[in-house]
């Protein structure tokens, strides 16, 4: 379903998600770590905006 380039993008989700949360020193990872290919789904494929 993904190839390289998106897994990478849904890695780096899931990364800046685990550092928000830790920054944040509240919270839990497992919404955002499980999310993550759906959100990057819905907003590479799905989402259409135009600054």
């Amino acid at each position: 379903m993904f190839d390289k380039v998106d897994q990478l993008a849904v890695n780096s989700i899931r990364t800046l998600s685990m550092d928000a949360i830790q920054k944040a020193n509240s919270g839990h990872p497992g919404l955002p770590l499980g999310a993550a290919p759906m959100a990057y789904t819905l907003w590479s494929r799905f989402f259409k905006c135009k600054p």
